[in-house]
């Protein structure tokens, strides 16, 4: 009996699952980079557990690694993939294909306790116990060539995530206590980013429905690297022309049209031929070459370049026998070079992989690191693994970008304090040549805040919002591009919609804001008074060609004074904040103190009036306008 000995951060997993599961129910995900021994801590837990658990993945190489590391311990194990030629579901742990289980529901009719879901980043499901998006491109069934073959991908992905559902969904009508735990070395998804709302260290990483809820554990590469327990990647430059891909446009799954695609590399054979070119030239004391095509037809291009006794080629549209021969002359080194389409990006285990070509434009950050993760793992007489990429892919290998994308050239992340929770959040923002923060992008604090009278574990993300839609029905704060208040739960107005109306109608007038003056016009009776700050106050808001619209708050009276910081006072503490780095916040009152704040206090995109006799009365102020309309001095 082999029993490996676990590292010490596979036992740190181990331990914040059964930590984790001892308090809830609620999902959760595992991060743990390719290479660094997932099946070792999936064999812990299922050694671990005193009821049935399941295990679940997307290929039968996993479904056998899996098993093998867990039948390590001397205990047996159920196998039930139609790949494998098995069905067994009698023992307490049972690793499983999803094709398989999902095609034979009424097989697993018994009590679970836990599903564990390896490469968990393929599922897709909005919630455990919500029904999954089953949208499918059906445009893409009418494709021909290269997009039969990618529409096929896609199409048995989506029906991958259907059969995740269908799984849970069983398991939970047996037992409705049934947990749920992920495992993946990439945990985003094209279209969605993370896929799991919180995590351990306190932050949130999505507001929205995703398949986990809380990520236990997280293992960074460098980690890994730093301490040898993986090879470390040689990240260069192509040296020659490469790929440009940037006239391609992204369809519907963020990823680019193949057919597009064909059309641009049909146009760059010379390109193509000098590429293989330099992989031979560079890869001539490497042991094993792994080059990862576009499509199809580009990798029959590539293989035709290549020494035909040393290379071999693998769509999905090898038969699987072939493909199994072919991987296993590669992984006894009769094959050098093993050019493959969107197959072999997980679940493929081949150490002596210590080059990688990359000539394939991908959107997903998870597939570029899973494509790089195969030439991580530590073999015999092996130093590093060069990676090339020969397409312009800009991805951080270590700090993925993930979520918003940036929104400008000039932005760059940068930390933000939140005035409430004291959390420093990460954002996108814009600093001056001394390096101080001029603006940032974030919408809501990222932090994790206990729930008032419950335990460390309750936990919420804080409500504090840098920007914000002010509902007109009872003032709660919404993300500005909610359309139902989270408060009241009513409609919120639209800012087109209010804007078109308001130019509609004759008694109405809106003005673009490019700037705003405060004014003291308290009356000289009041003098004595305006002495303590109770003086009134005129706002004038221009637009960019002299119209003006104005309103007054007297501070002599408790409710405009509310009026004036319920308009005002958070924006100020934000812009302040922003600019000083202060996390406190501001409430304005008196006269004297807002004046002096004139030259900060935050100016609305857009001010709404309507016609009362003799005067303009102001209904709306718009900040924060994202629309169609162009703001004051912007150029459209």
């Amino acid at each position: 009996m082999a029993v490996f000995q676990l590292r010490d951060y596979q036992q740190e997993a181990v331990a914040a699952v059964l930590k984790h599961f001892r308090t809830t129910n609620e999902s959760a995900v595992i991060v743990l980079p390719t290479g660094s021994g997932k099946s070792l801590v999936i064999a812990e837990l299922a050694r671990l557990a005193k009821r049935k658990i399941l295990v679940l993945t997307h290929v039968k190489e996993l479904v056998e690694q899996n098993h093998q590391k867990y039948e390590t311990y001397g205990v047996t194990a159920g196998i039930y993939s139609a790949g494998l030629k098995l069905k067994e579901t009698q023992h307490q742990v049972t690793f499983a294909s999803i094709q398989s289980a999902a095609r034979n529901l009424n097989d697993f009719s018994e009590p679970y306790s836990l599903i564990i879901i390896d490469e968990c980043h393929r599922v897709n499901l909005a919630n455990p116990t919500e029904a999954i998006d089953k949208s499918i491109d059906k445009s893409k069934a009418k494709l021909k060539g290269e997009a039969k073959e990618q529409s096929k991908e896609q199409s048995q992905e989506t029906a991958s995530t259907n059969q995740y559902q269908q799984i849970i969904e069983k398991l939970m009508q047996v037992n409705p206590e049934v947990k749920l735990l992920g495992l993946t070395a990439t945990p985003y998804r094209l279209g969605m980013g993370w896929i799991y709302q919180k995590h351990y260290r306190g932050f949130m990483r999505s507001e929205q429905d995703r398949p986990f809820k809380h990520c236990i554990y997280e293992l960074p590469l460098r980690y890994l690297i730093k301490r040898q327990y993986l090879t470390e990647p040689n990240l260069v430059d192509a040296t020659i022309e490469h790929y440009d891909f940037s006239s391609l446009r992204e369809n519907a799954s963020g990823e680019y049209n193949p057919t597009d695609v064909n059309h641009l590399l049909t146009k760059n054979h010379r390109v193509t031929q000098g590429i293989i070119e330099q992989v031979i030239e560079l890869g001539d004391k490497r042991q094993g070459i792994m080059i990862f095509a576009a499509t199809v037809d580009h990798a029959k291009e590539v293989f035709s370049y290549l020494p035909a006794k040393l290379s071999a080629l693998i769509t999905g549209a090898t038969d699987s026998t072939e493909r199994d021969n072919l991987i296993k002359a590669f992984k006894r080194k009769e094959i050098k070079y093993l050019v493959n389409v969107s197959v072999l990006t997980t679940g493929f285990d081949a150490p002596h992989v210590d080059m990688i070509a990359i000539l394939r434009p991908t959107q997903s950050v998870s597939l570029y690191q899973q494509i790089i993760g195969r030439g991580l793992r530590l073999s015999d007489n092996k130093k590093d693994c060069l990676v090339i990429d020969y397409t312009g892919n800009d991805f951080d290998l270590y700090h993925p970008e993930v979520g918003e994308k940036k929104p400008n050239d000039k932005s760059q992340p940068v930390q933000v304090v939140c005035p409430s929770c004291e959390f420093p959040n990460i954002f996108w923002g814009i600093c001056d040549d001394d390096g101080y923060l001029v603006e940032h992008y974030g919408r809501r604090c990222q932090g994790l805040v206990a729930e008032p009278r419950e335990s460390q574990s309750k936990e919420r993300q804080c409500d504090y919002r840098f920007v914000f839609k002010e509902c007109p029905h009872c003032s709660g704060e919404n993300d500005i591009a909610a359309r139902t208040c989270l408060h009241c739960f009513e409609v919120l107005v639209d800012p087109d919609d209010m804007l078109k109306k308001a130019l509609q109608l004759k008694d109405s007038k809106v003005i673009r804001c490019a700037g705003m003056s405060l004014e003291d016009i308290t009356d000289k009776g009041t003098e004595k008074s305006a002495d303590k700050g109770a003086g009134k106050l005129k706002i004038t808001y221009h637009d960019e060609e002299g119209t003006e619209l104005n309103e007054s708050f007297d501070f002599s009276k408790p409710n405009q004074v509310k009026a004036f910081n319920d308009i005002f006072s958070k924006r100020l503490s934000i812009k302040i904040g922003v600019q000083l780095g202060s996390t406190e916040s501001l409430e304005v009152d008196n006269l004297q103190q807002a004046l002096k704040l004139a030259n900060v206090l935050p100016c609305p995109d857009f001010v709404i009036a309507r016609k009362q006799k003799y005067y303009w009365r102001i209904r709306n102020r718009i900040f924060d306008y994202q629309g169609r309309y162009r703001k004051a001095n912007e150029l459209r």
